[in-house]
Order: C-alpha cells, then structure tokens, then sequence
C-alpha cells in the first residue's frame, strides 16, 4: 500500500507561479512512475507531467516549458513547479504512484487561476 499527500494548490493570478508537492509512503519501489494529473469541471482527467525512478520525463503539450517536475534523491516526494499559469491551468490536480505493484492516487489539489 501506498499514500500520498499532496499540498501546494491554491488561488493565484494569471501569470503567477505555485508549486504543488506529494509525498510518498508505504511500500515504495526502486522502479517506479509518479506524476501529476489534472481534471478542470465537466473535462475528463489529463496527464499534466510525469517523472520516472531514472528521471525520465513527460510532459502535456500545452505546459511545457511551463511546468518543471522534479524528484527528490529519495525518489519519495514529487514536485510540480508551475510557471506563468493561466485561467486555463485551472484544475483538480491529482498525484499519482505506479509500479509493478500497484497503482495509486492522492485525494487531489485545487488549483484555481483568476484573470
């Protein structure tokens, strides 16, 4: 079993930044994926970037160079730093956890962006 512990979402203004962080815990595997995943009102769940144990990276088309996830050594925390953020990025932002033994998500984040 795994759990995460998302924190960092919040209401910010167009252009701004914020930085979204999940927590890790139970039985974490060497080889793993984690990542963050939004989902705006009436809209289907999207992956926004995704950060593998050998630091691979993946991201959605419309935040690149943007969005910047990272990992700490432990590999047991991910990071979403979010840049220039608009309306649009408005959002339940979701953790997720997978590996060969499971797949695993966290309560979720809002992310709120005024213009």
């Amino acid at each position: 079993q795994v759990r995460l512990v998302e924190s960092g979402g919040g209401l910010v203004q167009a252009g701004g930044s914020l930085r979204l962080s999940c927590a890790a815990s139970g039985s974490i595997l060497g080889l793993n994926t984690m990542g963050w995943y939004r989902q705006a009102p009436g809209k289907q769940r999207e992956l926004v970037a995704t950060i593998s144990s050998v630091y691979t990276t993946n991201y959605l088309g419309s935040v690149k160079g943007r969005f910047t996830i990272s990992r700490d050594n432990a590999k047991t925390t991910v990071y979403l730093q979010m840049n220039s953020l608009k309306p649009e990025d408005t959002a339940v932002y979701y953790c997720r956890y997978y590996s060969s033994r499971g797949d695993y998500w966290g309560q979720g984040t809002q992310v709120t962006v005024s213009s």
